[in-house]
């Protein structure tokens, strides 16, 4: 019988106006789950939902609840997810029943929409930083090393103008840090989430909260500290430097970190988020904006705070 094609929520299918990639993937991606819906034997089961890149779409399978998470084509950080997800075996994470790769679909065991951004930020560390003994495994041979990203972003950042909005001493911090990273047998060999934050677990019934979402690497587990700081800002009205530092040290202490490798891969990707703000903005030729100097800020407060 054939699917009805599925509906693009309103938020993803504003994505085509990021290039004409975009917005053929969106054009393809009705018949596309449908296709999927049917050689899987999957029934719709509610609406739809999306992430930057990604459509889930609720289904039931001839055994149980399930979700099929189909992911834009170009998005080369999730590539690896399958196969991550995978690696994990549903030891921390989410479930994996089938994938396609080359449509980028993975069908997942279902779980709920409840995420940490509810939960008290410092639990919510806890159980973050709790989850990364699980999934920070030997990393499979297929996954892209964390260093040859870093490389690349660290160049950027290097040949950054001086008349930028960043300091020049923490711009030179970060980038003397950064090449040391790359240069460190250390910085490889763990299968890392990559953007692991509040939104990136979810409450489930096989566990209580499992990881999502992964964006995997070959790299250090020292990296995946940085997200829980600069995420959930609005809540941290007073006290800024306190609330990060708090949240900080929860997490180093309950992953048993080294706190000042975890530091400094604070400082390094916070620099990087920055001046990709920065640059972003330069080849657009326009001024940055608003939100766009709102960000900076906040990752030099970042950097800032977790150094003393």
């Amino acid at each position: 019988m054939a699917q009805i094609p599925v509906e693009i929520p309103r938020g993803l299918a504003a994505r085509a106006a990021l290039g004409s990639d975009w917005a053929d993937w969106l054009d393809r991606l009705p018949q596309l789950v449908a296709a999927l819906v049917e050689e899987w034997e999957l029934r719709y089961d509610g609406p739809p939902r999306h992430g930057f890149a990604s459509l889930v779409v609720p289904v039931q399978t001839p055994d149980r609840p399930a979700a099929l998470k189909v992911t834009f084509d170009g998005d080369d950080e999730s590539v690896h997810e399958g196969l991550a997800l995978q690696h994990w075996g549903g030891r921390g994470a989410v479930q994996l029943l089938r994938a396609d790769p080359h449509r980028r679909a993975l069908l997942l065991e279902r779980l709920h929409t409840e995420d940490l951004s509810g939960v008290w930020d410092i639990d919510a560390c806890e159980i973050v930083a709790g989850a990364y003994a699980r999934i920070h495994v030997p990393a499979v041979p297929q996954l892209r090393p964390l260093t040859s990203y870093l490389d690349s972003w660290n160049d950027g950042l290097a040949n950054l103008p001086r008349d930028a909005p960043l300091p020049r001493r923490l711009v030179e911090h970060a980038v003397s840090l950064a090449r040391s990273f790359s240069t460190d047998a250390a910085s490889t060999g763990t299968l890392i989430h990559g953007d692991l934050h509040y939104a990136n677990m979810l409450a489930a019934d096989r566990e209580p909260w499992l990881v999502v979402d992964p964006k995997p690497m070959s790299g250090d587990a020292h990296y995946e500290v940085a997200p829980l700081l600069w995420n959930r800002w609005e809540e941290m009205t007073h006290n800024v430097r306190d609330a990060i530092r708090r949240r900080f040290h929860t997490v180093v202490d309950t992953a048993g970190l080294d706190e000042d490798r975890a530091r400094d891969w604070v400082v390094v990707r916070s620099l990087h988020n920055a001046f990709w703000t920065v640059d972003d903005a330069r080849r657009l030729h326009e001024p940055i904006g608003a939100q766009g100097r709102e960000w900076i800020t906040r990752m030099i407060a970042v950097a800032k705070s977790v150094q003393g």
